[in-house]
């Protein structure tokens, strides 16, 4: 399995038999993604709420890939009228797809469409496949749940936001990161823009002094899981 890394919050996961899973595509308003959404092919997209860095090219991406777009009922309701394959789930609830499970966690945030429509609950993404759990937590603030989280889905790659202002800053994360206890975590939604410009070496360096192992993926990079 493999891991892509394409900046903010946008993923890609390429399962042992070559399913392509996408997550919060925001790429081609990104200025930090190096890659447009117009280069990516994907099976599925998995979206953790509405907001335009994270829906971002979702719509596109799926109707010219056929890509099934993964989502809480709300923000599904509003993709499926956008003329894209959906399916419908929401928060607490998992699903069992040819690639693997999908199961949603809350997140402490907000979602709602570039158009200002309501788009249900923002939430965490778990996702299991090839014999790991990956937690994309979203956009979030702390809570103590997640340590419930954790204890009741043992995470191998937590992906967790930095930057602060919107979400978590470094601080908090790395309580996030001791709630969760993964064997491994990865920062995202930083540098994106001014106002996250959080430092993932200084993030790097407060995890690795707990104990917990951290990996700072470049905007691009690709690892195998």
């Amino acid at each position: 399995m493999k891991l892509r890394y394409f900046s903010h919050s946008a993923f890609q996961i390429t399962t042992s038999k070559g399913k392509k899973i996408l997550i919060d595509p925001f790429l081609d308003g990104n200025p930090t993604s190096p890659v447009k959404s117009n280069e990516v092919n994907v099976d599925y997209i998995i979206l953790s709420h509405a907001h335009g860095d994270h829906l971002g090219d979702t719509l596109k991406i799926a109707k010219r890939c056929g890509s099934k777009v993964i989502a809480v009922n709300e923000l599904a309701n509003y993709c499926g009228s956008k003329g894209a394959d959906v399916h419908n789930m929401h928060i607490g609830g998992g699903f069992d797809f040819e690639f693997g499970r999908v199961k949603f966690t809350i997140a402490h945030h907000g979602s709602q469409t570039p158009e200002g429509q309501y788009a249900g609950e923002p939430a965490g993404i778990l996702l299991t496949t090839d014999g790991k759990t990956i937690y994309h937590t979203g956009d979030t603030g702390l809570f103590y749940d997640m340590k419930l989280i954790g204890e009741i889905n043992p995470v191998d790659y937590m992906l967790i936001p930095i930057g602060d202002n919107f979400t978590m800053g470094i601080n908090d994360a790395v309580k996030a990161v001791e709630l969760v206890n993964p064997k491994t975590v990865i920062p995202m939604h930083y540098k994106t823009f001014p106002v996250i410009n959080a430092d993932p070496e200084e993030f790097k360096d407060k995890i690795q002094k707990s104990g917990k192992v951290c990996r700072v993926l470049k905007f691009g990079e690709e690892i195998e899981l």
